[in-house]
């Protein structure tokens, strides 16, 4: 059943996983950055992104090509940002897949 395996899981990843000691904060940080038509075949930009949680306990990052064509380095900040929320949410309200256990 479910239970099972999520013991299992946690039984076989002891060695991985972030450590959160009781007085850690739980302060979530994100950096973005994405280049202006990077690519010289399709000028489409990339964005990439890092989120902390304490200050120092990486829990997710990206680096993609951008689906749009963007105008301008402000448009192309845009679409990075707009991922990296997108993630972030992602962290928060997404129930982790049946296959990770």
């Amino acid at each position: 059943t479910t239970v099972k395996r999520i013991f299992h899981y946690l039984k076989d990843t002891i060695h991985m996983g972030l450590w959160y000691p009781k007085d850690t904060g739980f302060d979530l940080t994100a950096f973005l950055d994405s280049d202006h038509a990077g690519c010289p075949d399709s000028r489409k930009s990339t964005s990439g992104g890092v989120q902390f949680l304490g200050g120092d306990k990486l829990v997710s990052w990206s680096s993609k090509k951008q689906d749009c064509t963007s105008m301008s380095s402000a448009e192309a900040e845009y679409v990075s940002l707009s991922a990296t929320e997108y993630q972030l949410a992602d962290l928060f309200t997404k129930a982790l897949p049946v296959e990770r256990f």
